[in-house]
């Protein structure tokens, strides 16, 4: 397994195809200066010494060690050896709302960014418990399947925004249904969902749905997302607020924290419910609740003893440079004077 321990470094690669671009347009220059100057045989004579396929070797080999010397930066590792093991944990799924409402910014940024970077933190202090994402909206997705793979986890979150999801609504029965089918429900225990909602317009039976998780030891635990004062939705256009989402009357449309829906759910499936704010998640009160979970036991496979590859890079880097510093960019007059393949006339 391949990875890079500084992957940012990679984008300096992009300077790559603009050195390209502004060496054949010095080259080019180069040429009509050359041209201005009168007979290009003539001139030619007159600077025997000027090659001008040399320095296009340099660059070339400028070229190699400036791109190696970029890679060994970012620092390619291989994964040699794959671990296998037993690890007890508990299996997580995040329930995680996307529809539109989760844009309101009563919760700095905005509602589902707040959640974001809570399941962030989570991520960051999980240990052996295995972590899944569902996002919903109108309809429900598994985002991530159950996993221990943690940088994955990240990654797959930092992708969520509202219109990864094309149905609007907020279907939080249909997102504890999947959750259901996501996990192995006939070995071990310890699992639960962490439900992440502002609680508005839902649109099914979250409730029923949450009692029959319940029905199957599966906790269903709920973070309040929201103020039960509101905030307008906004509407963006590249990125930038251009506006609020307007009703039929043209009134500026509030949304709202369900606070009583969101109390219900969690009633109905063993769990707990907290309140967002901008101080606190409400992630530590439910993760206090996890840890109570009895554990479960499950075979781990990972790449371990991840080896260094930045010096192979490096080295071609110097043989590059090397070979760039001992390559004149004029030509070998004797060199140039013999001819090999001249056939003499007696």
């Amino acid at each position: 397994m391949l990875r890079f321990e500084h992957i940012a470094f990679l984008w300096a690669l992009a300077a790559v195809p603009l050195m390209v671009i502004l060496f054949f347009v010095v080259r080019r220059w180069k040429r009509k200066a050359l041209a201005l100057l009168g007979n290009r045989a003539t001139v030619l004579k007159m600077i025997p010494e000027v090659s001008f396929t040399r320095p296009g070797l340099k660059f070339l080999f400028f070229l190699l060690a400036y791109v190696s010397v970029v890679i060994g930066a970012a620092n390619p590792q291989i994964g040699t050896k794959v671990e296998e093991g037993k690890r007890m944990g508990s299996d997580l799924m995040i329930l995680l709302d996307v529809s539109n409402s989760m844009l309101a910014g009563d919760l700095a940024p905005n509602r589902l960014e707040n959640a974001k970077r809570a399941v962030s933190q989570l991520i960051d202090n999980l240990h052996n418990d295995r972590i899944g994402i569902i996002i919903f909206a109108g309809e429900a997705y598994v985002q991530l399947p159950v996993t221990t793979d943690y940088s994955a986890a990240k990654l797959f979150l930092n992708n969520i925004t509202t219109d990864i999801v094309p149905t609007q609504g907020t279907a939080i029965g249909a997102a504890i249904d999947m959750g259901m089918k996501s996990f192995d429900l006939v070995n071990g225990s310890g699992k639960a969902m962490i439900l992440m909602t502002d609680g508005e317009n839902h649109e099914d039976d979250a409730v029923g749905a949450a009692r029959r998780a319940a029905e199957k030891d599966v906790a269903i635990h709920v973070i309040g997302l929201g103020s039960p004062e509101g905030s307008p939705v906004p509407i963006y256009s590249n990125g930038s607020p251009v506006g609020f989402h307007k009703d039929e009357k043209g009134q500026t449309v509030v949304t709202k924290l369900n606070e009583p829906m969101c109390k219900e759910i969690s009633a109905a499936g063993g769990g707990i419910y907290v309140r967002a704010s901008n101080a606190n998640s409400g992630l530590g009160l439910i993760m206090d609740q996890v840890a109570k979970m009895e554990k479960k036991t499950y075979n781990s496979k990972m790449f371990k003893n991840y080896e260094d590859r930045f010096q192979f890079f490096l080295a071609f880097a110097v043989l590059m440079l090397v070979l760039e510093f001992f390559i004149s960019s004029r030509r070998n007059l004797r060199l140039s004077e013999l001819n090999l393949f001249e056939v003499k006339k007696s």
